[in-house]
C-alpha cells in the first residue's frame, strides 16, 4: 500500500529541497495543489499548480473534492482528492503544505504520515530566510512571527526531523517512511 506523506514546517526550513531529493529517488510523486491565484512567471498548469477560478474552487468544495483547502493572501489553495488518490495507485505521494492544511488533510486522510521539518535553531532559520534574498525584511519578520504558531503544532505530527544536514534529514525521512 502506497503512502500519503505530508511534509510541512516553517518557511526557509528546507522543505522544498528535501522534497526534491526524495523525488529524485523515483519512488515518489508530488501532489499538485489547486489555486485561484494567477500563474507566476515560470509556473505552468498541472506542474506548478492547477490554476482554477474561484467558482470552480467553490464547486469542488461543495462536492468534497479537496483533502484540505485554505485561504492565503486572498487566494484559495487546496489539495485535490482525486489527483492524490490516482497518484497513490502507483507511488507514495508527497504533499508539501503548511501546518493548518497538513492537519486538515490528516482529518480527511487519517492514514497519512505527517512529518514536520524543523530548523537546527531559530537563528539559523532567520539566516536562511535572509540569505535567500527573495523577501523583504518586513515579509521575513511576518514569517518569523508565524513560526511560533507552526512550531507549537509539532506535537500533532507523527514525526519531526531536524534539517541540520540535508542528506542526513533525507535519509531519516526515508527510514521513517519505510518503517511506518
Amino acid at each position: 500500500m502506497n503512502k500519503l506523506i505530508i511534509i510541512s514546517g516553517p518557511s526557509g526550513v528546507g522543505k522544498g529541497t528535501i522534497v526534491n531529493e526524495l523525488l529524485k529517488k523515483g519512488d515518489y510523486a508530488l501532489s499538485i495543489s489547486c489555486t485561484t491565484r494567477p500563474p507566476r512567471s515560470g509556473e505552468s498548469e498541472g506542474v506548478s499548480y492547477f490554476f482554477i477560478s474561484k467558482h470552480e474552487f467553490h464547486s469542488m468544495i461543495k462536492q468534497g473534492g479537496f483533502l484540505e483547502y485554505d485561504k492565503h493572501f486572498g487566494n484559495l489553495y487546496g489539495t485535490p482528492k482525486d489527483f492524490v488518490e490516482k497518484q497513490l495507485q502507483t507511488k507514495n505521494v508527497i504533499l508539501e503544505i503548511e501546518v493548518n492544511g497538513a492537519l486538515n488533510a490528516k482529518k480527511s486522510y487519517p492514514q497519512a504520515l505527517l512529518l514536520m521539518i524543523l530548523p537546527p535553531s531559530l537563528e539559523e532559520l532567520k539566516a536562511r530566510l535572509n540569505h535567500r534574498g527573495t523577501e523583504s525584511p518586513k515579509k521575513i519578520k511576518k514569517r518569523m512571527e508565524r513560526i511560533e504558531y507552526e512550531l507549537s503544532q509539532r506535537d500533532k505530527y507523527d514525526y519531526t526531523v531536524i534539517n541540520d544536514d540535508l542528506q542526513r534529514a533525507v535519509d531519516e525521512i526515508e527510514e521513517i517512511i519505510k518503517n511506518s
